[in-house]
């Protein structure tokens, strides 16, 4: 019974946080893709590095996306003790 827990819990968490991590990743890329309006990009290309608000965003977005895919990651662990409980 435990051991079916833990394989649900663990199906679910790898099919959650891998949607979920691959949204982030994808949002993260999606301001490097598109050019976006001619004078804000001026304006921020006379910024610094950090304190544009693309390059923040994208980081604050990768950064997600590799802690949903660290929950993915759990989730596979937790498949893998619910399979070996019940066997």
């Amino acid at each position: 019974m435990i051991g079916a827990i833990l394989l649900l819990s663990g199906a679910f968490a790898i099919v959650y946080g891998s949607w979920r991590g691959y949204v982030a990743a994808r949002s993260a890329l999606v301001p490097f893709t598109r050019e976006g309006d001619e004078t804000r990009t001026l304006v921020e290309a006379a910024q610094p590095i950090r304190s544009r608000a693309r390059v923040r965003l994208a980081v604050r977005n990768a950064g997600l996306s590799m802690i949903w895919l660290g929950v993915a990651m759990y989730g596979l662990y937790l498949a893998t003790v619910g399979l070996a409980v019940t066997a």
